[in-house]
């Protein structure tokens, strides 16, 4: 698992069952074997030891749908490979959220070298008056950046090279996951 956020977590629930006086063994075992979060940098196509093959490829899945947690995925994946261009697929979650974290969203995501958004995923709101992607495409710094459909995203995907492919969000962008998965094998 990558990322500053999950070593704190992991400190603070060690920290937490040594208080606990749970026995050290204990603690190391459990530590050990923790697989991590589902759509918690989840990795779809993990980097291979060796580089080769299936691993030239690496494909992270995420649930991240607030601009802390992006810049946390963001700068996190980028430490782990500082060789690999970083795409990443962002789908905004509720209008009201895009209204109110545009700014950081698009801060956040300029960090990527490759920003694809999708349309926001609603969930329980009905549209806002002006409120879209657009919003946070427009205040972007970095201007490798596009918007695309979710019907869109598997031929974009067919058709151009990726090295560090990300996919976050809260609404339904992980049903992409398995297509996605599956044309980066193929392609690969």
């Amino acid at each position: 698992m990558g990322g500053m956020h999950n070593i704190e977590n992991m400190i603070a629930a060690i920290a937490v069952a040594h208080d606990l006086k749970i026995e050290d063994e204990k603690i190391k075992a459990a530590v050990s074997s923790f697989k991590g979060v589902k759509r918690r940098f989840e990795y779809i196509i993990a980097p291979s030891p060796a580089g080769e093959g299936r691993g030239k490829v690496i494909f992270i899945d995420d649930y991240a749908h607030h601009p802390d947690e992006l810049k946390a995925l963001l700068t996190g994946a980028k430490k782990l490979f500082p060789g690999k261009k970083c795409t990443i697929i962002f789908q905004p979650h509720l209008f009201s959220r895009t209204k109110d974290f545009a700014d950081g969203f698009a801060e956040s995501l300029s960090l990527a070298d490759e920003i694809i958004l999708l349309p926001i995923y609603p969930a329980r709101e009905l549209p806002m008056e002006g409120v879209s992607s657009e919003m946070i495409l427009d205040r972007m710094t970095n201007t490798n950046k596009k918007i695309l459909g979710k019907n869109e995203i598997l031929d974009w995907i067919k058709n151009n090279t990726t090295e560090l492919l990300i996919t976050a969000g809260a609404g339904d962008v992980d049903t992409l996951v398995e297509p996605i998965k599956n044309i980066l094998i193929e392609h690969n």
